[in-house]
């Protein structure tokens, strides 16, 4: 049985509300990873009045209902913690949340946190009206360290299965987790999160994008050859439209090529990074890391990857011909070069390379035992700046 752990976002949360609030908290994460989980641990120890409830129905609420949950939150006393769930689900919701807020702001009477999995949706409600009026506490995906306390894992089962916690008791039985990620937790992101909350004109097209970009992690893809591979009437500009709904759903990271211009950046093929290994091996078998030392070696970049875009710096790819490095980090105005190397560790022209063009960056060589304190790391910054010297 998984050992109950507290996860980051729920100990920086906890210390929030322990002062004085004139910010509302907004936990934005993926789906499945522990943010409602996490808010019912901290409601459950809340020493005080309280109130949790969910905007994720079948049918979803309207702006009325807010005010009715939140009136009700008013009566129950001063310093009320009061939680939303699944907040994007209603529309217009943000409205209804600054006309309500404004009214608390100045009095403290009412700590309001809201949760949210589809970031897009949340971010572009919090934008509208809420400017000035919120924090945002990532809840990310589980990490290593993470899996390692609560189910025991190594860097081997990690990068097999991924750790969605809810997952790991089926790891045991491949085709039952496979059906699991697929049906219980890429489904209802892309149905509910992403289709139902924006504006996809071919959704055969949009689902076909998505299992593409888990075939090929950490690549670096032309849109116009993914468009060629799809087989189906569309456009590049649809295609990097449902690659950033993907971004924005925590599914993907689309990584730009470094070339100290952003509008040079922006104009290159993309690499594709999805965020957790289990997305890739819903579809393939995870197994395949044991016997194909070339997939191994991909997933380990993925993961790797996946780690380093929880860093506060922007996270790039870089190619210049032949030569290559796996990730470039711009970090507090360092510039880190990093290669992975999951094998023997060979030549480092593409380093070197990069080196030359950069005299100025901090090169990391990443390999297995690396990997694994990086993915089990809970502050990849601190862990750049170690690793950097």
């Amino acid at each position: 049985m998984a050992k109950e752990i507290e996860r980051r976002f729920t100990k920086v949360l906890t210390s929030r509300l322990g002062g004085q609030l004139h910010f509302i908290q907004a936990v934005i994460g993926p789906r499945q990873v522990g943010k409602t989980t996490g808010l019912r641990q901290i409601v459950s120890g809340w020493q005080g009045p309280s109130l949790m409830v969910t905007a994720d129905e079948i049918a979803a609420p309207d702006m009325e209902w807010i005010t009715i949950q939140w009136e009700k939150a008013r009566r129950m006393g001063d310093g009320v913690l009061f939680v939303i769930d699944e907040i994007q689900k209603i529309p217009r919701w943000s409205s209804a949340v600054k006309r309500l807020f404004d009214q608390d702001r100045d009095s403290g009477k009412i700590k309001v946190v809201l949760l949210g999995s589809a970031s897009l949706s949340l971010q572009r409600g919090l934008g509208e009206s809420l400017a000035g009026r919120f924090e945002i506490i990532p809840a990310d995906h589980w990490d290593l360290g993470e899996c390692r306390e609560a189910f025991g894992w190594g860097l081997d089962e990690y990068l097999k299965f991924g750790g969605y916690p809810a997952a790991a008791t089926l790891i045991h039985d491949v085709p039952r987790w496979q059906k699991y990620i697929r049906d219980s937790i890429i489904e209802p992101v892309l149905i509910k999160d992403i289709l139902g909350l924006s504006s996809v004109q071919k959704p055969a097209l949009f689902r076909r994008t998505f299992e593409l970009a888990m075939a090929y992690p950490a690549r670096e893809v032309s849109l116009q050859k993914l468009l060629g591979q799809l087989q189906e009437s569309g456009n590049v500009t649809s295609i990097r439209h449902y690659l950033d709904l993907l971004q924005g759903a925590f599914l993907i990271r689309t990584l730009q090529k470094y070339s100290g211009s952003k509008v040079r950046s922006r104009a290159s093929s993309p690499k594709i990074l999805p965020l957790n290994n289990a997305l890739v091996h819903a579809f393939q078998t995870p197994e395949a890391i044991d016997t194909d030392p070339r997939w191994y070696g991909r997933v380990l970049e993925t993961a790797v990857g996946a780690a380093l875009s929880r860093s506060s710096g922007s996270l790039y790819y870089w190619r210049d011909g032949k030569q290559e490095i796996d990730f470039v980090v711009e970090l507090a105005k360092r510039l880190y070069a990093i290669e992975v190397k999951s094998g023997a560790p060979g030549t480092l022209k593409g380093l070197e390379r990069f080196r030359a063009l950069h005299p100025e960056c901090i090169p990391i060589v990443i390999d297995r035992e690396t990997a694994a304190a990086l993915l089990a790391s809970p502050d990849v910054d601190e862990f750049l700046r170690n690793a950097g010297g």
